[in-house]
């Protein structure tokens, strides 16, 4: 079993306490969806996560089989704006990521077959990412994070830019890779995480928690907005 254990994590910006007591156990094989207003702090704990921040207080370390491991040896991180080079074409980068990380890799494909598995059409891969729209940069961010194939795979408001095709797919594509994978995605689309997720948690005031499952649809809607509207 794969687990993300985080302990009473703290991070503070000049005497703001923007995460309080982050304390929550992360397992395989869900989609969570990290549900939060505007501010509360998603972004800040990826980022905390991914070591971009230090943290004032508390851990958080990856677990397989009743042994701890370091986090960053285990984690990707799809940024809410996509980070990939103008300067190359689609091909060109997902070779130059194969051959910087060759030795890490667990399984190498064609790289026709990851184009594939994300949909992008024939003449689309040799093309400047610079002239890709942010759709297809979305796919090219997504794609590294496949072929690396971290245990936990963070994502920041993945969806929210993207048309209605390209984030269908996105959608069906993390409910594929799920298994035997721990997926945090952060959003302020409560849709999106009813309809996506199996897990919803909820930041508020510095503190996770987890909203019960509930089978009527409209009540567990219900319980997310008064978990988020408490005082």
């Amino acid at each position: 079993m794969k687990k993300l254990v985080i302990e009473h994590l703290k991070k503070t910006f000049d005497q703001k306490v923007v995460l309080e007591d982050i304390d929550y156990t992360f397992t395989e094989g869900k989609i969570y969806g990290l549900l939060g207003r505007n501010g509360s702090g998603k972004t800040t704990l990826f980022n905390c996560l991914n070591e971009d921040l230090n943290i004032d207080d508390g851990k958080y370390s990856f677990w397989q089989d009743e042994t701890e491991y370091p986090l960053s040896e285990h984690l990707g991180y799809v940024l809410s704006v996509p980070v990939v080079p103008d300067f190359l074409t689609g091909r060109e980068f997902l070779k130059f990521f194969i051959d910087i990380n060759k030795t890490k890799l667990k399984e190498i494909h064609p790289l026709d077959h990851y184009f594939e598995l994300m949909h992008i059409d024939q003449e689309d891969r040799d093309k400047l990412i610079k002239d890709y729209s942010l759709g297809m940069k979305n796919k090219m961010q997504m794609l590294i994070n496949i072929i690396a194939d971290p245990d936990v795979l963070l994502l920041d408001e993945p969806l929210t830019s993207l048309d209605v095709v390209v984030a269908q797919e996105m959608e069906e594509l993390l409910r594929q890779i799920k298994q035997e994978r721990i997926l945090i995605l952060s959003t302020h689309i409560m849709e999106l995480a009813l309809n996506l997720c199996d897990e919803i948690v909820i930041l508020n005031h510095g503190r996770l928690s987890s909203i019960p499952a509930c089978i009527d649809k409209e009540v567990l809607k219900q319980n997310i907005i008064a978990k988020l509207k408490e005082e």
